[in-house]
C-alpha cells in the first residue's frame, strides 16, 4: 500500500463536518488534512443549492485543484447533472456514504477516476434533456465504436485499469479517449459524458 491519499472535508454545518471527517479517519488509505494539502476534498451538504454548487466550483478552482466528492443528504431531480457540471468526481446520498463507499469514491477521485452510484446514474437518466438531442447534441457518428465501448465500461462502474484490461488498450489509451471526449462536447468528467451519452441513445 502507498502513502495514505490526503483528504479535507468541508461542510456549511460543523456536525455534518465531523460525521464526515470520523468516517474518513477509520480508512487507513486515507488521511484528514488541512484543505491546503488535499489531494481529495469531500463536501458535504444537506441540500444541494446555488451556494454548495459554488462551492464544488470554488474549491476546484483552488491553487492545488484537488478532486471534489461530493456527499449530500438530499437530491432533488437534475441535482446530479448540476454537480457533475459543477466539478464534483464523485457524489454520494449521505445514508449510503458509509466508510467503505466514501473511501472508494475518495480513492477514484484521486485516480482521476469518477464514481456515481448506479441509482443516482438512473435518476439521472430518466430526466428528458432537449439540449442533448436538439441542434448541436450528439449523433451516432460523433462517438467512435471505440468512445462508444470505452464509455460502455465507464456506465458498467468499471475503472480506468478494469477497461484497459478488458479492452486490451493502455490505461493512458483509456484516460486519452475520455479525455478527448470530454474535451469534444465540453463535458466536465466521465460520468458526465457517460449520463449523456446514454440520454442521447448511443450506448
Amino acid at each position: 500500500m502507498g502513502a495514505p491519499v490526503p483528504v479535507s472535508v468541508v461542510a456549511l454545518d460543523p456536525v455534518l463536518e465531523a460525521g464526515i471527517r470520523a468516517t474518513l479517519l477509520v480508512r487507513p488509505e486515507l488521511t484528514v488534512c488541512e484543505s491546503a494539502d488535499a489531494r481529495v476534498a469531500v463536501l458535504t451538504v444537506d441540500r444541494l443549492g446555488p451556494a454548495e454548487l459554488d462551492m464544488v466550483r470554488a474549491t476546484r478552482t483552488q491553487s492545488h485543484r484537488p478532486a471534489v466528492v461530493l456527499v449530500a443528504g438530499l437530491l432533488a431531480s437534475g441535482d446530479v447533472l448540476h454537480a457533475l457540471a459543477a466539478g464534483a468526481r464523485g457524489l454520494l446520498l449521505r445514508r449510503e456514504a458509509d466508510a467503505s463507499r466514501l473511501a472508494h469514491a475518495v480513492l477514484a477521485a484521486a485516480r482521476d477516476d469518477c464514481t456515481l452510484p448506479p441509482g443516482l446514474l438512473e435518476e439521472l437518466l430518466d430526466q428528458p434533456d432537449a439540449s442533448v438531442r436538439g441542434s448541436g447534441g450528439w449523433s451516432e457518428g460523433m462517438l467512435s465504436e471505440r468512445e462508444r465501448s470505452v464509455l460502455r465500461l465507464v456506465a458498467d462502474g468499471h475503472e480506468t485499469a478494469e477497461i484497459a484490461q478488458r479492452l486490451a488498450y493502455s490505461p493512458r489509451t483509456v484516460t486519452t479517449v475520455v479525455h478527448d471526449i470530454t474535451q469534444r462536447f465540453r463535458l466536465r468528467n466521465r460520468a458526465h459524458a457517460v449520463a449523456y451519452a446514454l440520454r442521447a441513445g448511443l450506448l
